[in-house]
């Protein structure tokens, strides 16, 4: 099986400026998203790895070249796909499209690692693969996690100057509302007839299925202050599961 990974980063943020580029816990950020990557390689010698990070930024692309443990296809994103309100799918597409011409290949399967999410596991990344391999008929298996706000039950709306309920219902305890995921933004395994058909604006509508998570993935690093906060829960997760140990011994050796 090929299996295509890409790593997806643009130059500055408008939420937290370069936050592609910054370190965490003392490694580059992005050496988390490719520590997964480099552990799933080695589990799993039956697929055929490939690696694009497509991106605007040099810096960035920088740091990727001084490690010397995953071989990686550099993609200098196009002006088209720069703007804030261009959909992450369609830079994704952009990867499979000059990946496969690359290398001369048909992807069976495309996974999405977002750069910004370090807290997942070589595990997470391999039941996203699985749950795709097995369902044929969605286009994603993203990953979530248990919402701890349910809108039937404790989430909240302004509507006639009155706050309300965000829907409403009869329901005394949140146990029995219908359950509800947050959705992490952390993995996506994606068909690869879907990148290349679907609508990417509406693409998360129909067609999806999901893995769960453990909830302390629920943070990306979108302000300064998920960043320090991201810090110190993964330096805690780190020392005490040994599953993010790997991820992060793994990522320390790309700076060797």
């Amino acid at each position: 099986m090929n299996i295509l990974f890409t790593l997806c980063g643009r130059a500055g943020s408008k939420g937290f400026k370069n936050k592609n580029l910054k370190n965490f816990l003392g490694i580059p950020l992005i050496y988390y998203s490719m520590a997964a990557i480099e552990i799933y390689r080695k589990r799993h010698r039956e697929h055929s790895i490939y690696v694009t990070l497509n991106t605007d930024s040099r810096e960035l692309a920088d740091i990727v070249r001084e490690q010397n443990v995953l071989d990686v296809f550099f993609i200098d994103r196009v002006a088209s796909l720069g703007g804030d309100a261009v959909p992450k799918v369609s830079v994704i597409a952009d990867c499979l499209m000059r990946a496969e011409k690359q290398f001369c290949i048909h992807a069976d399967i495309v996974v999405d690692l977002d750069i910004t999410s370090p807290l997942r596991t070589a595990t997470d990344v391999e039941k996203a693969i699985e749950q795709k391999q097995s369902r044929d008929d969605v286009d994603v298996v993203y990953s979530v996690t248990e919402a701890r706000r349910n809108p039937y039950f404790n989430m909240v709306k302004q509507e006639g100057g009155y706050f309300v309920k965000a829907i409403k219902s009869e329901y005394t305890a949140r146990q029995q509302a219908p359950s509800f995921f947050d959705m992490n933004a952390s993995i996506y395994a994606y068909s690869p007839n879907a990148l290349k058909t679907k609508n990417h604006a509406t693409f998360f509508n129909d067609n999806c299925d999901a893995i769960i998570m453990k909830d302390t993935g629920v943070l990306d690093i979108d302000s300064e202050e998920d960043y320090r906060l991201m810090q110190v829960i993964a330096d805690y997760i780190m020392k005490a599961d040994c599953a993010y140990t790997e991820i992060r011994t793994t990522a320390k050796a790309f700076m060797e």
